[in-house]
C-alpha cells in the first residue's frame, strides 16, 4: 500500500519526539558545569496501520509540543541548579575565612587598647574636687609707695618708685638731694696737687652715686609697674591650674601651664636679679666713700710724716725770735 509523500516518515512519531527529547536533554548537560550523558530511550513500537499511526501523530505532537517547548524555555534554569564541588576554590576559600577571623581578632584587641587608653586618659584628666581648698595659697602683691610731701620735693621721687621711667627718677633726684656746685676753677688751681685729688675724687663719688641712685630708682618703679599685670597673670594660672575643666587638665593644657609657670619665674628671677644689682651698685657708691675716707686718712700721715719736721722748725725757730725780741730790764733795754 502507497502513501502520499507528506504521510512518508523516516521513523514513527513516538521515536521522532523521543529524539527530540534526547537532543534537548543532551544540549542541556553540555551548557552545564559538567557535561553528562543523555540516557538513551527506545519504547516499543506495537504493530498499527499507517491511518492509526498518522492519528497517533498528531495526539502525541498536540501534547508534547508545549511540553518540549516549556523544557526548551526552562533549560538555562535548569542549568543553574548543578552544583560541582572545586577544592582549589574550597580551600581558598577556607583560606580567606583564616584571614577574616584574624582580622576580627585584631580589630577586637585594637578595639579594647583604645578604650582602655581611653578610659585612662579620661581619669588623668579628671582633678580632686577639694584640690583649689587644700593648696591654694595668697601670695604678697606690691603696693604703690606713699610719702608726704610738704615742700613739693618727694613726690617725683615716688613717681619715680612707681613708674619707673629714667626722667623721673633724674628729677626726683634734683628735687631730693642737695645738689653740689662747682668748684672754683682759679681756687682749684690754686691748690697743691693732693688736695686738688681729693677734691676730684669727692665730686667723682658724688656723681657716682647720683648715676646709680637714678638707675634704682628707674629699676624698681619698672618692677612695681610691671609688677599688676604679673599678678594677674599668677591669677589665672592659679585658677587654670585647680580649675575642675576637663579642657584645662589635658595634656596640652598641663605642659602649656608648666611652661608658662617657668616663664613667669624667669622674667620673675629677672627683676630679682635687678634688684641685686641695684642694690650692689649703691654698696659699691659707699665702699668707695669708705675707700676714698680711708685713702685721705693715709694720705694726710704721710703728707704730716713729710713735712712735720720743717713745721716744728718753723714754730720753734719763730718763738726763739720771739723770746729774744722780749726785753726784761726794767728801763726797756
Amino acid at each position: 500500500m502507497s502513501f502520499p509523500g507528506w504521510l512518508r516518515y523516516k521513523h514513527t512519531a513516538n521515536e521522532t519526539i523521543a529524539a527530540a527529547l534526547r537532543a534537548s536533554h543532551s544540549q542541556t548537560m553540555r551548557v552545564g558545569l559538567l557535561p553528562v550523558q543523555a540516557p538513551s530511550y527506545r519504547p516499543r513500537r506495537p504493530y498499527q496501520t499507517p491511518i492509526a499511526e498518522k492519528e497517533n501523530a498528531v495526539k502525541s505532537m498536540r501534547i508534547l509540543c508545549p511540553i518540549f517547548l516549556l523544557a526548551t524555555l526552562l533549560a538555562p534554569a535548569a542549568h543553574a541548579q548543578f552544583a560541582v564541588f572545586d577544592a582549589s576554590n574550597f580551600g581558598e576559600a577556607v583560606q580567606e575565612f583564616s584571614q577574616l577571623e584574624q582580622m576580627y581578632t585584631t580589630a577586637v584587641e585594637t578595639r579594647d587598647q583604645i578604650v582602655a587608653a581611653y578610659n585612662l586618659a579620661y581619669q588623668m584628666s579628671q582633678m580632686p574636687q577639694d584640690l583649689s581648698a587644700r593648696y591654694a595659697t595668697d601670695f604678697t602683691l606690691w603696693t604703690n609707695l606713699s610719702a608726704p610731701n610738704t615742700y613739693g620735693n618727694t613726690s617725683a621721687w615716688v613717681n619715680a618708685l612707681d613708674i619707673g621711667s629714667p626722667a623721673q627718677a633724674t628729677q626726683a633726684y634734683r628735687d631730693a638731694v642737695v645738689q653740689v656746685q662747682s668748684y672754683p676753677g682759679g681756687s682749684l688751681a690754686s691748690q697743691d696737687a693732693p688736695t686738688q685729688a681729693t677734691i676730684q675724687n669727692q665730686y667723682a663719688t658724688s656723681e657716682l652715686a647720683q648715676g646709680t641712685t637714678t638707675s634704682t630708682l628707674s629699676t624698681l618703679g619698672a618692677i612695681r609697674s610691671n609688677s599688676q599685670a604679673l599678678a594677674q597673670k599668677l591669677a589665672n594660672l592659679d585658677a587654670d591650674t585647680y580649675s575642675t575643666d576637663p579642657s584645662q587638665q589635658s595634656e596640652m593644657a598641663v605642659l602649656g601651664k608648666i611652661n608658662t609657670a617657668t616663664l613667669l619665674q624667669i622674667h620673675s628671677q629677672q627683676d630679682t636679679n635687678q634688684i641685686l644689682a641695684a642694690s650692689v651698685q649703691q654698696q659699691l657708691v659707699a665702699q668707695k666713700q669708705q675707700i676714698d675716707a680711708q685713702n685721705r686718712a693715709i694720705n694726710e700721715a704721710i703728707y704730716f710724716q713729710q713735712n712735720f719736721p720743717n713745721t716744728m722748725q718753723q714754730i720753734t725757730g719763730g718763738v726763739s725770735n720771739s723770746l729774744h725780741a722780749i726785753s726784761l730790764s726794767p728801763n726797756g733795754h
